[in-house]
């Protein structure tokens, strides 16, 4: 489905569009369904929540920079209930250091897809070993808790 609309600004740094209720109803999905969206030949993962009582879709710092939108600009959004498993792939040296910890292990699976990203992605960013295993060793511990 295809939504033409204003990409909003909300901050210094975030941004996205508002959804309208009809839009959501027609996606089916629930309240918070999981899309995916391509914008400006750009296509991302995401989820329409509501927000401060309208349904809202995010578009990140990295939607924005890979695209070459920016808020204020108003651009089609072709957006799909997105079906497909949500698995983030682990590099090889956090496998390796998560299997060595079951606690830390058991912590990153019940972790959300999200938040399992956050965990993964400022690591595999990483290419300098010693930063990259500090990265990990840091990740590791708080997972552990």
């Amino acid at each position: 489905m295809r939504l033409r609309t204003v990409i909003n600004s909300a901050g210094k740094t975030a941004a996205g569009i508002v959804v309208p209720d009809e839009f959501v109803e027609a996606l089916g999905g629930g309240q918070r369904p999981k899309v995916k969206v391509t914008v400006a030949g750009y296509t991302y993962r995401s989820s329409i929540a509501r927000m401060g009582g309208v349904f809202m879709l995010s578009v990140t710092n990295e939607t924005r920079d890979r695209s070459g939108i920016r808020p204020g600009q108003t651009h089609d959004f072709d957006i799909e209930l997105d079906t497909e498993p949500r698995e983030v792939s682990l590099p090889d040296d956090l496998r390796a250091a998560l299997d060595a910890n079951p606690k830390a292990r058991e912590a990153y699976e019940r972790l959300s897809y999200s938040n399992q990203r956050r965990v993964v992605e400022p690591i595999a960013a990483i290419k300098g070993a010693e930063t990259r295993a500090r990265r990990i060793e840091k990740a590791v511990a708080e997972l552990a808790g």
